[in-house]
């Protein structure tokens, strides 16, 4: 098994890649060597730029070459979910694969983006069972969290978003896994609707480009108040996460999200407890 370990690439190497567009930026492939490096694991990771048009045949082509599997970034996450045959709950209620692994039998559609942030959350020790979470957003990656921190046990989960139609539209199909607790509410409106609130997760894109503005006002940011932020930027802190800490309150970067959902990641493709710490380095 100590292929790549090696430096070797041979035949018997398992196939894993990210497609997205573009996705030369990417740290995944530095994260995921590393620890097949590290560990000695005949798998090798690559970026494979894909053109929306081409997204099926690029599938098929995967498919038909053995990958063992891949990872699905912008703009294919939810284009992906006709294109496997089968779904895992956080991929079928977000409407957004971001891991596929394949199978002699056929393709497995996964979203790790929540579990991802949940092991985050338990690495900063912060408990989630009964708690009142504030969740910003009403896409894919919000929906995945939401599956997450439902399954995690949280108490009631407020959803705040632009669009309260698409924060409704997520309420009822979490009402549909049995979720209790949900309430909607306009992004506008959290000061006054959701004073209490526990846990603050930021899953709207704010925060990814300079110049963004927060996504909840600055009074809302205090100590005693967990925020989580599903964005990262390479080499900076979101405005979000520099406010959270310069005020004392507990913090996930987003980051740690993007680890651990590559973590959940690689365990479904290799079956095995992955190396996180090599994993860590890889992107820190």
């Amino acid at each position: 098994m100590g292929g790549v370990a090696r430096g070797m690439i041979g035949g018997e190497t398992g196939l894993l890649a990210l497609i997205g567009q573009p996705v030369g930026h990417s740290l995944s492939p530095a994260m995921h060597n590393a620890a097949f490096v590290v560990d000695g694991l005949d798998f090798v990771y690559v970026c494979l730029d894909v053109d929306p048009e081409e997204l099926p045949a690029a599938v098929k082509g995967m498919e038909a070459l053995k990958f063992r599997g891949f990872n699905v970034t912008m703009p294919h996450k939810r284009a992906m979910i006709p294109l496997v045959g089968e779904l895992d709950e956080g991929a079928r209620i977000s409407g957004a694969v971001n891991t596929v692994v394949i199978e002699d039998s056929g393709s497995r559609g996964f979203n790790t983006d929540g579990g991802g942030m949940v092991m985050a959350c338990q690495e900063a020790g912060i408990e989630l069972s009964d708690k009142s979470v504030l969740l910003l957003g009403g896409g894919g990656t919000a929906a995945a969290i939401a599956v997450a921190f439902g399954d995690a046990g949280i108490g009631e989960l407020h959803i705040a978003n632009r669009s309260v139609e698409r924060a409704a539209q997520l309420r009822d199909k979490l009402h549909e896994t049995g979720m209790k607790g949900l309430v909607v509410h306009h992004l506008d409106a959290i000061e006054e609707a959701v004073p209490d609130v526990e846990i603050v997760i930021n899953a709207t894109p704010l925060g990814m480009k300079e110049g963004d503005p927060m996504p909840v006002p600055s009074g809302y940011v205090r100590e005693g108040r967990v925020f989580c932020d599903a964005v990262y930027r390479p080499g900076t802190q979101t405005p979000l996460v520099r406010m959270a800490r310069e005020r004392g309150a507990p913090v996930v970067a987003g980051d740690r999200m993007l680890l651990y959902q590559g973590v959940l990641a690689q365990k479904l493709w290799t079956g095995r407890e992955p190396n996180v710490k090599a994993m860590d380095r890889a992107i820190s």
